[in-house]
């Protein structure tokens, strides 16, 4: 099978068991170090996703883990003893829901460890009921070997830490019996095919711990997970010998009276996406404010329609400089004026360019029309809409709380961007998104999957990064911008 570079198979949990039997083979000496790094990883993520709601507190953290038996207990309880080294000030109380002895040999290990490195501030705690404010929860009951149902009594204490006041609720793997509810889910090692669908895991992280390096085998599976790596060509010194020509030329269509802003947004995104040149195509009456805004911008002046949407009239405009256009955006701000859709199908039908298609360009007639290749950006909504009219050619970036990138026909890889997530939930993040895929299609016009998987993840990064640094409320959409360069350097180190 084909796959992107940068990107690890998604397994479903018998085929998680089946791998890791075959890399490991019980032997506990080569499970014990695969356990350190998830456990340090764990601890990483965690305190590098708390930054949102303002990291965890130095001189006070409380942390909470609930203990199962196994390997999810014991990377639960070595990411504790990761957080107390960190932090002086921190506690740790262990939950053992089936009691201490029966952890298994490694989680007996780790909580070893944990003790040893903790001493007086790590306690057991037959229920969190003092009163106290915790922190952190880490879940460590079940992992991917759980059998339903669960013991009504396991049930009972997941309840009741549900409803306990927990600032950050942390999963590892899998939430427990479906049942705990996560704000992150940490992926150790493997992505879980549950987990994706799961209605508690909160926010899914890949903790990626080296399983499938090239040396290793790997499943063969249609389901993959982007990795960060996937942007260290973006990030690796550009060639001496190059001009703003070597790295592509991206037109941008869109705009209309009702919907200004949208368009601009993803020009600003095109820019900062690397492309070379960057022509958009605007109602007249935007331009000339657009060109204060952006002047690195090539803005063209549209005939507008009486309504302010684009006007069949104009395609002299774009057929005039088609041929030095390496790829096109198509529909942010667009509109839906009859004329304006009839200008975009006949521009799409001819189209000799591969082709970005967002927002109200995501119409069952456009979307099929012509034999260009073309990227599709829908959000749920939108894809009701298209679903049945979308051509194998097409490779649909489909948006969600996980983003799914596939192409347009069956039995091909789907790619699951894991990055992101509620400070993407504003106006204008597609628009982005749409500027952000069309700038790295110019650049690749013959690998619009790479285009798009690079460019959906690369966003996320950057949103996530906007997160960690302002939190989630009180930003503004196009201050992603200002973090992909950022995300770039942090995957070139």
């Amino acid at each position: 099978m084909s796959a992107l570079p940068a990107s690890d198979p998604i397994l479903s949990c018998a085929e998680a068991r089946a791998f890791e039997a075959a890399r490991f083979g019980g032997d506990e000496a080569l499970e014990w170090p695969a356990m350190q790094r998830a456990g340090r990883a764990l601890a990483a993520a965690v305190l590098r996703d708390f930054l949102e709601i303002g990291g965890l507190p130095p001189a006070e953290g409380r942390v909470l883990v609930l203990a199962g038996k196994g390997h999810n207990a014991g990377d639960a309880l070595l990411a504790a003893g990761e957080l107390l080294k960190d932090f002086p000030g921190a506690t740790v109380d262990v939950l053992f829901v089936f009691g201490e002895r029966a952890l298994r040999p490694l989680a007996a290990r780790a909580w070893r460890e944990l003790v040893q490195r903790g001493g007086e501030r790590v306690r057991v705690v037959a229920e969190p009921t003092d009163g106290r404010l915790y922190s952190l929860c880490l879940d460590g009951i079940f992992g991917f070997q759980f059998r339903p149902p669960v013991e009504p009594r396991v049930a009972a204490v997941i309840k009741r830490i549900n409803a306990a006041s927990i600032r950050f609720r942390a999963a590892v793997d899998l939430p427990s019996a479906e049942l705990f509810r996560a704000d992150f889910t940490y992926a150790t090692g493997i992505v879980k095919t549950p987990v994706l669908a799961s209605a508690n895991a909160g926010r899914v992280r890949y903790l990626n711990l080296g399983f499938f390096e090239p040396t290793s085998v790997a499943p063969d599976a249609l389901a993959r997970v982007l990795t960060p790596a996937l942007l260290a060509p973006l990030a690796a010194l550009r060639a001496s010998q190059s001009d703003k020509r070597t790295y592509g030329h991206v037109g941008l269509l869109g705009g209309s009276r009702d919907f200004p802003g949208a368009i601009l947004m993803a020009a600003l995104a095109a820019l900062r996406s690397g492309a070379g040149l960057v022509t958009a195509f605007v109602p007249e009456s935007l331009a000339a404010a657009f060109a204060a805004r952006a002047p690195e911008v090539m803005w063209v002046g549209w005939p507008e329609t009486p309504a302010g949407g684009l006007a069949l009239e104009g395609n002299h405009l774009l057929q005039g400089r088609r041929a030095r256009l390496d790829a096109l955006v198509i529909g942010p701000g667009l509109g839906r004026e009859a004329e304006t859709l009839a200008l975009v199908r006949d521009i799409v039908a001819t189209s000799s360019v591969p082709v970005v298609l967002d927002a109200d360009a995501l119409q069952a007639d456009i979307v099929g029309a012509g034999l260009a290749a073309r990227v599709l950006t829908p959000h749920a909504g939108e894809w009701v809409r298209v679903a049945g009219s979308v051509p194998d050619r097409a490779v649909v970036v489909l948006k969600g709380p996980v983003t799914r990138i596939q192409g347009g026909g069956t039995g091909g890889p789907v790619y699951f961007s894991l990055a992101g997530g509620p400070v993407l939930a504003r106006g204008g993040s597609g628009d982005l998104l749409a500027g952000l895929i069309g700038g790295l299609l110019a650049q690749t016009p013959a690998a619009p999957m790479l285009a798009a998987a690079r460019g959906t993840l690369w966003h996320g990064l950057a949103a996530d990064a906007l997160a960690r640094a302002h939190g989630q409320t009180s930003v503004m959409t196009t201050q992603v911008l200002d973090y992909l360069g950022p995300v770039l350097r942090e995957v070139s180190n």
